[in-house]
């Protein structure tokens, strides 16, 4: 879903976002299900990031997974039912900026972080070291797939290493 006219000057973000997501499916043998991206702006994201987080700030992206229903905590996925995953929500200008300021191309970093979002909504963490060692693995894998280079071989102030990225409390 596009929540803000500033992606609609970007051509082929639909394309990046569905392969992107694909190939981290694929990886993080993830059994099906749906999830919503929704494209914003940094006003809107800033709200998100506030009430949710408690950080009155804009962000690159964030993460809601979905809370799955109790049924299938106990029986597994009833036949038929989509499996929810729950919603990605990526903000232009934050993740814009990124882009120019580490040298990466647009596309390369929204590939980036739509598999980061994902993987969230997967489970995955990097909340500890060994957690975030796994995550960012994960991801440059998933990036290698997609023919993004490592972006984390030479971290940049806007974007460090996840787990000295979570030591110094900036969001993710």
């Amino acid at each position: 879903m596009i929540d803000s006219p500033l992606w609609k000057a970007q051509r082929g973000v639909k394309a990046v976002l569905q392969r992107a997501i694909g190939e981290a499916a694929a990886l993080a043998t993830t059994s099906g299900g749906e999830l919503a991206i929704v494209l914003t702006d940094d006003s809107a994201i800033r709200a998100l990031n506030r009430d949710w987080r408690g950080k009155d700030q804009p962000t690159n992206v964030l993460s809601f997974p979905a809370k799955a229903p109790s049924h299938s905590r106990r029986t597994g996925e009833r036949r038929g039912r989509v499996r929810l995953l729950g919603d990605i929500v990526i903000a232009y200008e934050t993740m814009a900026r990124e882009a120019v300021a580490a040298h990466r191309p647009f596309r390369h970093h929204l590939a980036h972080l739509a598999v980061h979002g994902f993987l969230h909504l997967v489970g995955h963490d990097h909340a500890v070291e060994a957690e975030a060692d796994a995550m960012e693995a994960l991801e440059v894998a998933v990036l290698a797939r997609l023919d993004v280079p490592n972006p984390y071989l030479t971290p940049t102030p806007s974007l460090p290493r996840l787990r000295e990225r979570e030591r110094r409390g900036a969001d993710c």
